[in-house]
């Protein structure tokens, strides 16, 4: 029965990656074994693996791959073998050096089990029994494709299943970074004006260190190619300070050319897989972060709208990136980039003009729509989550549009989003990620439009940005006070549209005050404290600099913004 389960895994497991693949054939055997450990295996199969096997007793690893335990194991074939033998110049396995060899056993070695559905572009979760990552991608060749280790190894048999762990059957021995990031980047020609930035600036020395501590060893430099530069016009080191140094000491923490190079640095291990799964990763230059899209394939850096203007990104050449070295990882950027530096400025965001209802024309602009979660782990769209409610009606957000509605008839755009809300049974909260918002001092104003459900209705919430509790709470079922503007903008209230002939309906709640202190990503979370309902109908929110003007502009249905 339990060799029946185990292959009926395997071909789960099969099943499901060819899905995600886009239904390419996987060159990879999936097996299983009722041998007991990993030596067993080997043992078993000496016509594949003695080399190996021979290695592993003199190492002296022989003996705990033979007991209890959860390993993972990449065990190259005979053939990988002998070819490392003699890259390393070593007639057998007991002419080899010991220490190579043991260091070579380490980087095969996981002290986890690491299935094959953990091969993503990227690094493995679990590190090597040698202290590096190994680092897995997808390569397709005449429609087959297979599972790359390292760039180096190509996986023959997959999961294959023992007492103590799983081995993963390759065709090459793994070799390890032996280089720093500095001295890999030194080594290359074509970055000697990036590397001479780094060597000028300080960073050299910082990026040609490996720390004893894991947890400090690990950085990720995105590098800039000399033809990337040149594309800029900038053709030497000489031309590059010139444009950024304005102190003359590319030393000093202040010269911008000591910014440009602390910009393309980053603290951590991050591979691609790694960095698209972050929307903003920070930099070694203070408070200053690059923002990440996975756009089709490729990964852009700092490809952000900032006012409704698109600013277009930076791509990585994946095939030069990826770089493993000692002390981290190094990608090749395709262009030159430099720090944008800019003023706080306003953002009046609609939100509900979010990805996933402006890919439905049938009714974005057009028709109610509910994006429902019909288990707690769904997560229908990607900058909107809420916390689970047990009534799993309310666990919907619903777009709502219409020109008629007196709910949405003098709401931007004509829409807003309905947000049910209320212990016990609807979501516990809201939260939403932001557009980038510059680095900045801002007020904060919940823009929406009221509608009680009974006289008795009330929907008390309270408002925390980026786990900050806002001064103010709101609700949602407070109509907006009668004044002038400087007298509702003294209580902090607002009229956001211009012309509401609802009277009081649309309201702007200033909730609080709230300091960025970098330019990336924000997020937002409303949550109820008295009260429960459905129409919780929120249209904008309005993050605004403290010293600009918070009552204009006002806007029209049509989105325009009126500044009279």
């Amino acid at each position: 029965m339990k060799r029946i389960l185990l292959l009926l895994t395997a071909v789960i497991m099969i099943t499901g990656f060819v899905f995600v693949t886009g239904c390419k054939k996987m060159n990879i055997v999936e097996s299983t074994t009722d041998d007991v450990n990993i030596v067993g295996y080997l043992d078993k199969r000496s016509d594949s693996f003695s080399l190996f096997r021979q290695i592993l007793e003199r190492t002296g690893n022989a003996s705990f791959l033979n007991a209890y335990g959860a390993y993972t194991c990449f065990a190259p074939t005979n053939s990988g073998v002998r070819a490392y033998l003699t890259k390393i110049n070593a007639a057998s396995v007991e002419a080899a050096d010991l220490n190579t060899l043991k260091d070579m056993v380490r980087l095969h070695l996981l002290e986890d089990t690491v299935f094959s559905s953990s091969f993503t572009d990227g690094k493995l979760p679990v590190i090597t029994m040698y202290g590096q990552f190994l680092v897995t991608s997808v390569v397709n060749s005449g429609g087959v494709s297979s599972y790359i280790i390292n760039r180096q190894a190509t996986v023959l048999e997959s999961n294959i299943r023992v007492g103590n762990g799983i081995i993963h059957v390759i065709n090459a021995v793994l070799l390890p970074a032996t280089k720093t990031l500095a001295k890999q980047l030194e080594e290359k020609p074509e970055y000697s004006i990036f590397v001479q930035a780094l060597q000028e600036t300080g960073y050299y020395a910082k990026l040609n260190t490996i720390d004893p501590d894991l947890s400090k060893r690990w950085n990720t430099v995105f590098a800039e190619s000399n033809q990337a530069l040149a594309d800029s016009g900038i053709t030497s080191y000489a031309a590059l300070k010139a444009k950024y140094s304005q102190t003359g000491n590319p030393l000093n923490t202040n010269d911008s050319l000591h910014m440009y190079v602390a910009y393309h640095v980053s603290s951590g291990l991050k591979f691609l897989g790694d960095i698209i799964g972050t929307a903003t990763h920070e930099t070694w230059l203070p408070q200053e972060v690059i923002s990440v899209k996975l756009i089709e394939q490729d990964v852009v850096l700092n490809q952000d709208i900032f006012n409704g203007v698109l600013e277009i990104g930076i791509k990585l050449d994946r095939p030069k990136s990826d770089n493993a070295a000692t002390n981290g990882v190094w990608h090749d950027a395709k262009a030159h980039f430099m720090v944008k530096y800019r003023k706080p400025t306003a953002l009046y965001w609609d939100v509900s003009s979010f990805e996933e209802i402006m890919k439905l024309p049938a009714y974005y602009k057009r028709a109610n729509y509910n994006f429902a979660r019909a288990t707690e782990a769904d997560k229908p769209i990607k900058n909107h989550y809420w916390g689970w409610g047990s009534l799993a009606g309310t666990n919907v957000l619903s777009y709502l549009y219409s020109t008629s509605s007196s709910v949405t008839n003098y709401s931007v755009n004509n829409d807003v989003n309905m947000l049910p809300m209320g212990l016990p049974s609807r979501p516990v909260w809201w939260e939403m990620k932001t557009p980038p918002i510059i680095k900045g001092r801002y007020k904060v104003w919940i823009c929406y439009s009221w509608q009680k459900q009974s006289s008795s209705s009330n929907m008390l919430c309270q408002v925390e940005v980026n786990g900050v509790l806002m001064q103010r709470t709101m609700n949602f079922t407070e109509a907006r006070p009668t004044g002038t503007d400087a007298e509702l903008e003294a209580i902090g209230w607002k009229r956001y549209i211009e012309n509401s002939g609802t009277g009081n309906r649309q309201a702007g709640r200033q909730v609080g005050v709230i300091d960025f202190p970098t330019t990336q990503q924000q997020t937002i979370r409303i949550t109820p404290l008295v009260g429960t309902q459905n129409n919780n109908n929120l249209d904008m929110i309005h993050f605004i600099p403290i010293d600009q003007d918070q009552i204009l502009p006002r806007f029209r249905p049509d989105g325009t913004m009126v500044y009279f």
